[in-house]
């Protein structure tokens, strides 16, 4: 028997002699499994997105209210078929006339046998909105995503205000990455998108070339291949949800982003 099996498996007999002490303890047995073979790259991976979420909050990965696509209930039926082709989306929250709360969440396909009716009433088919708080752990609400057959929740603040929303996907691509549906495009420029005039929605990993073809630049940056890898070595540090950055080209804000990563900010050009 070799010398690193024998190591390997002293190891192991250590850790079932003694419970690890910390989540660093586990992560170092885990990596040392990793670089033996014993556990490939993807696996690796999930299990550091598992301990991952069950350290993290909803605040953390929501989507910002005003990244919420949303649908008014006075809207006409035209008017949310339009919405719903525009996102892609599969659920929407409702907002009440007066536009101060969500009354329900409405399902796309809800909308199947109801697209030929003149007598359409939006009240019939929403379902009721399930509310979280800000600060519920990731690991929880996977659990009664699961429990409840659940897709989405909004979150709402600790004076009971909107904060946000988060999915079921939201969560699950914490520990797997990225999940890609038939809406997503398969081209360079679908990790690029115009908001307005001015702001653009970008993910992160968008290659600074594409940036610089996109919108007519030259940015130079050495060993940085990524906007978001851009966007670390000007902060020196992962920066937060909501937090701007500016940068030569452009204000960067962050709409979405955890302590390992950044996934999804907003470029504004200047005026």
């Amino acid at each position: 028997m070799s010398d690193d099996h024998k190591s390997w498996i002293d190891k192991i007999g250590d850790a079932l002699s003694r419970e690890p002490q910390d989540r660093d303890d586990l992560l170092e047995l885990l990596h040392d499994a990793h670089q033996r073979g014993l556990l490939n790259r993807d696996a690796m991976a999930m299990i550091e997105g598992v301990l991952q979420v069950s350290h993290m909050q909803v605040r953390d990965i929501m989507i910002p209210k005003a990244q919420m696509v949303m649908i008014e209930s006075e809207s006409q039926l035209k008017d949310i078929i339009n919405t719903i082709a525009e996102s892609g989306h599969s659920r929407f929250p409702v907002l009440s006339e007066d536009h101060e709360e969500i009354i329900g969440i409405l399902m796309a396909k809800a909308l199947v046998t109801h697209r030929q009716r003149s007598n359409f009433d939006i009240n019939s088919l929403i379902r009721k909105a399930t509310f979280i708080p800000e600060s519920k752990r990731l690991d929880v609400l996977l659990k009664e995503f699961r429990l409840n057959k659940n897709h989405m929740a909004i979150v709402i603040d600790e004076y009971g205000g909107v904060a946000g929303l988060v999915t079921i996907e939201d969560v699950l691509e914490e520990i797997v990455g990225e999940i890609e549906d038939e809406y997503d495009n398969d081209d360079s420029n679908a990790l690029i998108r115009q908001v307005n005039d001015q702001e653009y929605l970008v993910q992160a990993q968008t290659n600074i070339e594409d940036i610089n073809a996109y919108f007519k630049l030259k940015i130079q940056a050495e060993d940085i291949d990524t906007i978001g890898g851009l966007v670390l070595k000007q902060t020196g540090y992962v920066p937060k949800q909501d937090e701007i950055i500016i940068l030569p080209d452009f204000e960067v804000r962050i709409v979405k982003a955890d302590e390992r990563k950044i996934q999804l900010i907003k470029l504004k050009r200047p005026c």
